[in-house]
């Protein structure tokens, strides 16, 4: 991708909108190209800029908002604008609105008490077509699959590949690493926890995923939860 990500924030909170907007906008890589109340005015919004240099890469989605919600709007913008990354960022973190919006095709989903270079940063990822989640949606991600029966003959084991031998292949430092990304820590979280620098985090990371043939760390966070390799 060439030039900045654009941005559009829909949510009911004026305030929140334009906090949001003045901290991106300090970001040369971040462009924020719309605002919106609701997800009626933001599909308005997406169709006045289609075709335009204002249409946006990601749209940061409130989960409860008047006339139409985050859930519904991610919904509509699966099959209407499929080429925009939403996130949901929103101040509450029950499974409804997690697994609703994962479900309707949310690339992430964040809690607006997330630390704003962790927000940029999950906004330029989204943008490059990664899934991005909080802390609280992971654990909650983590814990669903745990409730989940086993894998059996007729069940599909860890993506990637099958069974729990896939951990043969991680050392015992890797291993540690994927158990905390299970739990929804984020890089800086992991080093601190590990006293480790965050580029090594990163390092691992790769490796990790490298190795386990996963995507990333949402595969990951959904193999540890499978595997029983407990965070």
């Amino acid at each position: 991708m060439t030039g900045p990500v654009r941005v559009l924030l829909v949510d009911d909170q004026v305030l929140m909108r334009q906090g949001l907007a003045k901290l991106l906008e300090i970001e040369d890589a971040v462009d924020v190209v719309g605002e919106a109340a609701d997800g009626v005015e933001a599909l308005e919004v997406l169709a006045g800029a289609a075709g335009t240099g204002a249409y946006p890469d990601v749209a940061l989605v409130d989960a409860r908002m008047p006339r139409m919600d985050g859930v519904e709007l991610i919904a509509r913008m699966a099959g209407e604008h499929p080429g925009v990354a939403p996130v949901v960022l929103t101040t509450f973190d029950d499974d409804a609105f997690i697994f609703g919006g994962l479900r309707a095709g949310a690339k992430g989903y964040l809690l607006k008490d997330t630390p704003p270079d962790e927000l940029v940063s999950a906004v330029l990822r989204a943008a490059r077509g990664e899934t991005v989640l909080g802390g609280a949606a992971a654990e909650r991600l983590v814990a669903g699959l745990r409730t989940d029966p086993p894998p059996g003959p007729d069940r599909a084991g860890p993506p990637g590949r099958e069974g729990l031998s896939e951990r043969e292949g991680l050392s015992e430092r890797e291993a540690e690493v994927a158990r905390l990304v299970g739990g929804g820590a984020t890089n800086r979280q992991i080093a601190r926890r590990l006293f480790i620098t965050e580029g090594t985090v990163k390092n691992h990371v790769s490796s990790i995923l490298r190795k386990l043939d996963l995507r990333d760390r949402t595969q990951l966070a959904v193999w540890v939860g499978r595997s029983g390799l407990e965070p």
